[in-house]
């Protein structure tokens, strides 16, 4: 934490001590009451004229005028076919009640979360969490530990959450917020029946009608010629079918060719309809893509081979085999032809319209070849900025890919400018990188596959997308297994189990480690092998400490670090001593407890490891004051507390304020064990934790 804001907490605490209101903290804290921040408003800003949906409109408001708090939130529902208009709906509804909704206006699409059909709700929980502000690092595990934060953190509280691609209503139950003051409007393509126990109302959206479309041309167009042929305008209007993402790309396709007349362009795609039965609104697609350059019809084709929702530069330049600036010309062809959503975060692509481009991809190219190659140079890039910004994250580690060197012709690389840097690119990447994963195992690049799954490990120690990585870890074990590389094999299955067993999936976590195990004996007995061999016998041990299994876990803990001994990998020696000292403390054995984590303490010291002496020194004063010696324990602890601050780990931070406190008491000292125990509740009222978790941390 920045000095000025580790001040301004201290500061704080003690004038809420000085003041006597420690009990209002306290009120405050366990009802998920923050102090003031910044209001999340995620919808993104109108950019042209919404035309109609006045009995929609009309609809809404009134459910939200007659709705009581009592009955919990408002769930709208809007329903209708893709591309009908049922998401610009929303945020236009969104954007004119937001005054009435002074928390925030929050926004999840189910489409991002969802695999193989099925949505990970315990990430899109997570997902409106950090958008209220609580730290990914103090995000529950569970799906039932996040519902819980999500209700605290919504109570009493006046929201606005979109959801959008819903398919079935328990999709959306569990995103809703716990305030009855709070208006939820879900986007669906079919009736969402299973709402039970909701004041829910559904608002079915259909086309624009023949004249609202041609009105809505008309603002999007301010072309003389819709009023000299306003037959010609009238056949186009009809032909879009009343969809508005239509009408949007006709209105570009008129705007561009503002020399031909009208009627021609009409001409043009009816001939097209009557001659071939293609819809309309295909058509004009059609028309659209005819219009564009040879590298932005390229681009068209190409871009659903793209993994992710959000489509940004460099990705695009990795995808044409050109440089930055020619991928955002590209892009911007596609914006203003109609064919691409322009956003602050970057490009998104219409489902219909990606559905579109895989048709005409097709045709162009039978075989398959140019898509499979996009395919192939988008996972190889991914893989390599991954590798890079891992790097730069986690620092060196036991990896077994190496970061893949650049060919000529390769798109440039991803300047990252520190740690934060490339921890913030994993994390807006990470719908891209996993889905690169999947690809690379169907595309056969089985090692590709696995070693995505390196650096998507540091992204999910600070991240952690169960969904994600559970599904990213089990492809990766499976490429792992083709490739019948022996250390991909233990390593991907070791870094499994964890997601796991932090899901309480305890038997499926062991049955990974015994395979990763059996897979560790055919190792041979260079180095780095052993080494990796002992990591395995360490999450075994981590597994059963997590099941309160004390004795079998030291037991692993001992035997992973006579290993690490033999090789003379003096951090593995003193990462399995802080283990063993921490699980004697966690089973009550104090004295043996000190005398391991002071000897981890001094291995940490020695080898200048800033983040394992705090933690070593933070467990070693714990164990000092439950062996009876708190007057040994208070220099360790305020030592953490000065290495967590430095290192912005506010759960690190929380713990030792914690700690202080207890010494406090113990001496005596209530009102400094009070302002330390303020102190950390601000800091847990600032970023979102739970009150029974940080009081049992």
């Amino acid at each position: 934490m920045a000095e000025e804001t580790r001040n301004s907490l201290d500061g704080r605490a003690e004038a809420v001590v000085q003041a006597g209101r420690i009990g209002e903290l306290h009120q405050h804290w366990h009802e998920g009451v923050s102090p003031a921040r910044s209001i999340p408003f995620q919808i993104p800003p109108a950019l042209s004229r919404f035309e109609d949906r006045t009995g929609e409109q009309e609809r809404i408001s009134r459910a939200v005028e007659e709705h009581s708090p009592q009955r919990g939130p408002l769930v709208v529902a809007l329903t209708g076919i893709g591309g009908i208009g049922k998401t610009a709906l929303g945020f236009h509804m969104a954007r004119g009640l937001a005054d009435r909704y002074p928390d925030g206006v929050l926004y999840v699409d189910l489409d991002d979360l969802r695999r193989d059909g099925v949505v990970e709700l315990s990430d899109a929980v997570g997902e409106l969490l950090t958008s209220l502000g609580v730290l990914p690092e103090w995000l529950e595990k569970s799906f039932g530990g996040r519902t819980k934060q999500l209700w605290t953190s919504t109570r009493d509280k006046r929201l606005i959450v979109v959801i959008d691609n819903a398919r079935v209503g328990t999709e959306v139950l569990p995103l809703l917020p716990a305030s009855g003051g709070s208006l939820v409007i879900a986007t669906s393509q079919g009736a969402l029946y299973d709402l039970e126990g909701t004041a829910a109302v559904e608002v079915p959206v259909g086309p624009l009608s023949v004249d609202h479309a041609m009105l809505l041309l008309g603002h999007l167009v301010d072309d003389p010629r819709l009023m000299a042929e306003p037959a010609a305008a009238l056949d186009l209007a009809r032909g879009c079918g009343g969809l508005p993402a239509a009408i949007q790309v006709a209105g570009q396709w008129v705007r561009k060719y503002r020399r031909r007349s009208l009627s021609r362009l009409v001409a043009d795609l009816t001939a097209e309809l009557n001659g071939k039965g293609i819809p309309m609104v295909e058509a004009v697609w059609d028309a659209a893509y005819a219009a564009l350059s040879p590298e932005g019809a390229r681009l068209y084709r190409l871009l659903p081979q793209h993994p992710g929702p959000v489509i940004e530069v460099p990705a695009v330049a990795v995808l044409l085999g050109c440089g930055p600036v020619l991928a955002g010309d590209a892009l911007e062809e596609l914006e203003h032809a109609g064919l691409l959503d322009g956003r602050p975060e970057g490009w998104r692509m219409h489902g219909l319209l990606r559905g579109h481009a895989d048709r005409l991809a097709r045709q162009r190219d039978p075989d398959g070849a140019e898509r499979a190659a996009a395919r192939r140079s988008l996972t190889v890039w991914y893989r390599r900025q991954a590798a890079r910004a891992d790097l730069l994250a986690a620092g060196a580690r036991m990896t077994f890919a190496g970061i893949p060197e650049p060919t000529a012709g390769d798109a440039p690389d991803i300047e990252f400018t520190g740690k934060p840097e490339a921890l913030r690119w994993l994390e807006s990447q990470r719908h891209a990188l996993y889905g690169c994963v999947r690809t690379a195992f169907e595309e056969g690049l089985y090692e590709d596959a696995w070693a995505l799954c390196e650096p998507l490990w540091t992204h999910f120690l600070d991240h952690p997308h169960y969904a994600d990585v559970t599904d990213a870890f089990r492809t990766g074990v499976a490429a792992a297994d083709r490739a019948e590389y022996l250390p991909a094999m233990v390593r991907m299955r070791c870094q499994l189990a964890r997601p796991l067993w932090e899901q309480k999936r305890y038997e499926e976590a062991a049955e990974q480690l015994r395979h990763a195990l059996n897979a560790a004996e055919a190792l041979g007995g260079a180095a780095p092998e052993r080494k990796l061999a002992a990591s395995a016998v360490e999450f075994c041990g981590l597994l059963k400490a997590e099941a309160g299994d004390w004795a079998g876990a030291t037991a692993d803990f001992e035997a992973s670090k006579a290993i690490h001994e033999s090789i003379d990998n003096a951090y593995g020696v003193l990462l399995q001593t802080y283990l063993l000292g921490r699980t004697a403390l966690r089973s009550g054995q104090y004295q043996e407890a000190v005398a391991l984590l002071r000897e981890a303490h001094d291995m940490a010291c020695g080898q200048e490891r800033e983040r394992m002496t705090a933690r070593t020194g933070f467990e070693l004063g714990r164990a000092l004051r439950l062996s009876g010696c708190p007057e040994q324990a208070d220099p360790l602890v305020r030592a953490a507390l000065e290495g967590a601050r430095r290192r912005d780990s506010r759960t690190d931070e929380v713990r030792a304020l914690e700690e202080l406190a207890v010494l406090a008491d113990l001496r005596g000292e209530a009102r400094a064990a009070e302002a330390h125990r303020t102190a950390a509740r601000l800091i847990e009222i600032e970023y979102g934790a739970v009150a029974s978790e940080s009081q049992n941390s």
